[in-house]
């Protein structure tokens, strides 16, 4: 199977396993070509979210970080740098590494976080983090279940004004997540708990889909 029918399929089992999903086939498929192209651009995901969505969130980041699936080879230049510069160490731990894409939860930093929410305003924290570290080819993931979790809303427009890309991933009526977003995934439910229940499967999906994408290879 080639690498693009390999993408295809894990999309099939996704809505086989899910067909209450079916009706976010689009903005899955949108929500992968930009994270693709955030990555073959040199960008960053910036991904945040509240409670278990900011559970979520350390998730995609652990998964898209190292190995989900599939071999990841480090890229040959490093590993020869490596192996150049410190001979011992690439012996020992060279063939250990592997391929990563930079992902980061604006969910862990607690203190810059927390003096940020004392000092100034608690509705800005990923805000200000997104100001910070965010560039034009970069993507911003929120997550909210309502779609209207004010802090998150907050850093996908500031995200915007900073010619980003944002994804949301949200419940049934999107809310103002929504509205922002270049694409918006809402799954079909409205309670919290089911929302999220449809959230796991579909950032599982779209990183197994990412990962096909820059380490299977196509059948020769």
């Amino acid at each position: 199977m080639s690498r693009k029918g390999s993408i295809r399929n894990i999309l099939d089992q996704l809505l086989q396993r899910y067909p209450v999903l079916r009706e976010n086939e689009q903005e899955l498929l949108a929500a992968y070509e930009i994270l693709i192209n955030c990555f073959e651009s040199d960008g960053r995901l910036f991904v945040c979210g509240n409670g278990g969505s900011a559970a979520d969130a350390l998730h995609i980041a652990g998964e898209l970080m190292k190995r989900f699936i599939l071999p990841r080879k480090t890229d040959e230049a490093f590993r020869k740098e490596f192996a150049r510069l410190y001979p011992k160490e690439a012996q020992r731990y060279g063939e250990f590494l592997e391929g990563a894409l930079p992902v980061y939860a604006l969910v862990e930093n607690a203190s810059l976080s927390t003096a940020f929410a004392n000092d100034v305003s608690p509705e800005l924290t990923f805000a200000q983090q997104v100001y910070g570290y965010g560039r034009k080819n970069d993507v911003l993931l929120g997550i909210s279940t309502s779609g209207n979790a004010k802090n998150v809303t907050l850093a996908a427009e500031v995200a915007k004004a900073k010619g980003m890309k944002v994804i949301s991933l949200t419940g049934k009526t999107g809310g103002s997540l929504k509205e922002i977003g270049d694409t918006a995934v809402c799954v079909p439910e409205k309670e919290t708990y089911l929302i999220q229940e449809l959230h796991l499967p579909v950032y599982h999906a779209l990183c197994r889909m990412i990962e096909a994408h820059f380490w299977e290879k196509d059948d020769i």
